[in-house]
């Protein structure tokens, strides 16, 4: 078997997680990073679903650095809850809300819009017409000047009416929460009198063990302020967090990593009665600096199997030389990517093209990095250089400001060990000259 520069180069998309569009292809190339992240988070939150909570709604939020791998495990967790006989509706946050600017009455419709439209394509499922939703969704739909009929039309085809207008015009949005905004609470008991609850029953009834719903890229909420200064993220997740986790199926929620670092962390605990699961990044090497052997075989492995994968490990590892000049070359892109999944195959798709051809070199990997590296350097400011220092030194990152500005920067990664979490600054910035000198 040979490897085919342009299939390999589609097998990199940076873009595309694993397990939504072919499953039986894309489990061919899924690697286990579990025993580099600090465990099986991902059973966790099964089984929290499935064996401690089985009877009584769960509310669990999923976090870690955007592009670690969160949409594919949430995948993976999908079809485990499937096979476990659950009902799962997974959706895709971004696609349907203006991330600058939410509030949670547009996370609400969102998730009885993406819930109604999986109910109705199942076969011979029918609910009792949800006569109080249509109604208040009627009533913002007249608030709005817009001419819908909910009784003409199925619930989930008038809500994504409602919220395609909305998420394309401010104005609409803040007519729409004048409206929601007073009724929230009423809305949440409509939604789990109308919808949740007999969807669960229904579903038992068929022989399912009930709805999960899982709402992704929840975690690209922007950080920008609401107009009373609250940032967006603590705003939703912890001023709101109650009413978010007050549905009445299991919920899981991917929440911005920043939040771990607020000084109201302990409240956004308290809201959803768990601790967040966190999805760090592969450890390639340990916190004393030592090369981590099994973090950077399995990173080979999340390259080669794109090139090879029907091949076994140990043969995928024959072949390296068909991919790269040198395993050394492979070896330079698992470390200087710090075991960010996306990173890997960003930079390795953009060297693929740098190349035109296979093997890829050493130089033509070079090339990209630095300008990867230059990218960043370019947006660390004077100050962000000292607090890096002290993450090179510490390992450590505390809950201040600045801190949580470089982890959204994604200057500084985290990973976990059997001590813990731990970070460290990006591997792109380690060689900078600035991260040495001290501040006078």
């Amino acid at each position: 078997m040979t490897a085919d520069v342009k299939a390999f180069f589609q097998a990199t998309n940076p873009g595309i997680p694993l397990f939504i569009d072919n499953a039986e292809i894309d489990h061919k190339y899924y690697i286990d990073f579990s025993p580099v992240r600090g465990g099986q988070i991902i059973k966790k939150l099964k089984n929290t679903i499935t064996l401690w909570s089985s009877e009584q709604p769960t509310s669990q939020l999923f976090t870690g650095h955007i592009g670690c791998g969160k949409s594919t495990e949430l995948w993976r967790l999908k079809q485990q809850l499937e096979t476990e006989g659950f009902h799962v509706v997974y959706f895709e946050s971004d696609k349907d809300l203006e991330m600058g600017d939410i509030d949670v009455g547009d996370i609400l419709l969102n998730i009885t819009e993406q819930v109604s439209i999986s109910l109705e394509n199942l076969e011979k499922f029918h609910l009792e017409e949800p006569k109080g939703l249509k109604l208040v969704f009627q009533e913002a739909a007249k608030l709005l000047q817009t001419e819908i009929e909910f009784s003409d039309l199925t619930l989930s085809f008038g809500i994504a009416s409602i919220s395609t207008q909305a998420k394309s015009n401010p104005e609409l949005r803040s007519k729409l929460r004048e409206y929601l905004g007073p009724r929230t609470n009423g809305i949440i008991e409509i939604i789990n009198e109308e919808l949740l609850e007999p969807a669960n029953k229904k579903l038992k009834h068929y022989g399912k063990n009930g709805l999960v719903v899982i709402v992704d890229n929840l975690d690209k909420v922007d950080s920008s302020p609401k107009p009373w200064g609250r940032p967006q993220p603590e705003y939703l997740f912890i001023d709101r967090g109650g009413q978010l986790s007050a549905l009445k199926c299991h919920l899981i929620y991917t929440i911005p990593l920043g939040l771990r670092f607020s000084n109201e962390y302990e409240t956004l605990i308290q809201r959803f009665k768990k601790n967040p699961q966190i999805l760090p990044m592969v450890s390639t090497q340990s916190r004393d600096g030592s090369e981590l052997a099994q973090g950077m075989e399995l990173l080979r492995q999340l390259v080669l199997a794109r090139a090879f994968p029907k091949l076994e490990p140990q043969e995928r590892l024959a072949k390296v030389t068909e991919i790269f000049d040198s395993q050394e070359t492979l070896d330079y892109l698992c470390r200087i990517s710090g075991g960010h999944v996306r990173n890997v195959l960003r930079i390795l798709n953009d060297a693929i093209m740098e190349e035109g051809e296979l093997p890829i070199s050493y130089g033509s990997l070079a090339k990209v990095i630095r300008s990867y590296r230059n990218e960043r350097l370019l947006a660390v400011d004077e100050d962000e250089w000292e607090l890096l220092r002290r993450v090179a030194q510490t390992k450590k990152v505390t809950g201040d400001y600045g801190y949580q500005t470089l982890i959204r920067s994604m200057f500084v990664y985290e990973y976990q060990d059997e001590e813990g979490s731990w970070f460290d600054v990006n591997p792109l910035l380690k060689d900078a000259p600035e991260l040495k000198n001290e501040r006078n």
